[in-house]
């Protein structure tokens, strides 16, 4: 989404604003399910170069009010260069963007910071499309929600993996291995439901592969010279 903002020169840049709000992380987890996504997503959109994933960095989304600033666990803005230059980007300053983000992500702890509520409201008045929040603590409710904004009021979207149809991916919750962890992470997955690897996994289906090839291989070697043909005449 495209914003209208006006130039206005006397608007502090990215590097004049504080990258975060200070404020650390309390469960792993905020870090690692965005950073999950993050590295899926360089790989399936390696040729890209039109978007930008954010962990943990601030949003300066007000013009009126330069110093406002919400820091989501992760979100994605389709339309943004991947990388602006060699210092890459010290937070996301939307009137230098000017491109709304996409969807944004929030991982719940126990320490709730208004996910439900307050940063709720403020996405949908920033006009972020999807809202998804993960809450790894519900026993009972669902643990995934994603959310999409429609008249400026954010509609539950059902299924799982829910079908983002803006950017042609979906995306759902699966126990799955990252940093050697096994646990349910966040995965993005095809139009078809078939969920995207991560490095690790395409790392090693890779190297299964590798294997595999080679035992093929000297199946096939075996399988010459027991004919009586020796396969380095070939």
């Amino acid at each position: 989404m495209l914003l209208n903002y006006n130039p206005r020169h006397c608007l502090p840049s990215a590097e004049d604003l504080p990258d975060s709000d200070d404020t650390p992380v309390d469960n792993e987890l905020q870090d690692l399910i965005p950073h999950v996504l993050k590295a899926i997503l360089a790989l399936i959109w390696s040729e890209r170069m039109d978007w930008f994933f954010g962990v943990d960095m601030g949003i300066y989304y007000n013009p009126n009010q330069p110093t406002d600033v919400i820091v989501p666990d992760g979100f994605l803005s389709v339309g943004v260069p991947r990388i602006i230059d060699s210092d890459l980007r010290l937070s996301y300053v939307l009137w230098d963007e000017q491109v709304i983000p996409t969807i944004v992500l929030e991982v719940v702890s126990q320490t709730r910071r208004a996910e439900y509520t307050k940063k709720k409201e403020n996405y949908a008045k920033m006009g972020v499309l999807y809202y998804v929040i993960y809450n790894p603590l519900r026993k009972r409710k669902p643990r995934l929600e994603v959310y999409q904004l429609n008249n400026k009021k954010y509609e539950l979207l059902e299924g799982e993996p829910v079908w983002l149809s803006q950017i042609n991916l979906g995306i759902g919750k699966e126990t799955g291995i990252y940093q050697g962890v096994s646990r349910e992470w966040l995965y993005w997955y095809d139009q078809q439901g078939k969920r995207y690897l991560t490095p690790e996994e395409k790392a090693m289906e890779a190297q299964q592969q590798a294997l595999e090839a080679k035992e093929r291989a000297k199946l096939l070697e075996e399988r010459l010279r027991s004919l009586g043909i020796d396969p380095n005449e070939l």
